[in-house]
């Protein structure tokens, strides 16, 4: 990381991969994190943290299920916000979308528990540098 501004278009440019995100910044212990999203990610939980998203472009999609299986979806557009509250299982998708995130340096994007099927476009990661 260096103290030099990062511009996000610069950096969105700077890869191709879906749910592969890139560590933008660091601020105390969370990384600001930034990705592309396209078709389906896992069904996962977060156990400790929230997850926060902001939709830079496209659409992007988080269906959530409850303790009781029943599940909701809720539909994101460029300038939204949404944090997926810690412990709450949850499975993003976008038919094409870049995002940038707030989670606690070390969060990985499958969560501390996921469905065990991992498509090849689901990165399990903490993050990669820029």
């Amino acid at each position: 990381m260096t103290n030099a501004p990062v511009n996000l278009t610069e950096a969105l440019a700077s890869f191709d991969e879906i749910y592969s995100p890139r560590v933008v910044a660091r601020m105390n212990d969370y990384d600001v994190r930034i990705a592309h999203a396209a078709g389906d990610h896992v069904w996962h939980v977060h156990d400790s943290t929230d997850e926060f998203f902001l939709v830079l472009d496209g659409q992007f999609d988080v269906a959530l299920r409850d303790s009781d299986g029943v599940e909701t979806t809720v539909v994101l557009h460029q300038g939204d916000t949404f944090v997926v509250p810690k412990g709450v299982e949850h499975k993003p998708s976008s038919p094409g979308a870049s995002i940038l995130m707030f989670e606690p340096s070390g969060t990985m994007t499958t969560g501390d528990r996921d469905d065990g099927d991992l498509p090849d476009h689901v990165d399990s990661t903490a993050g990669h540098s820029l």
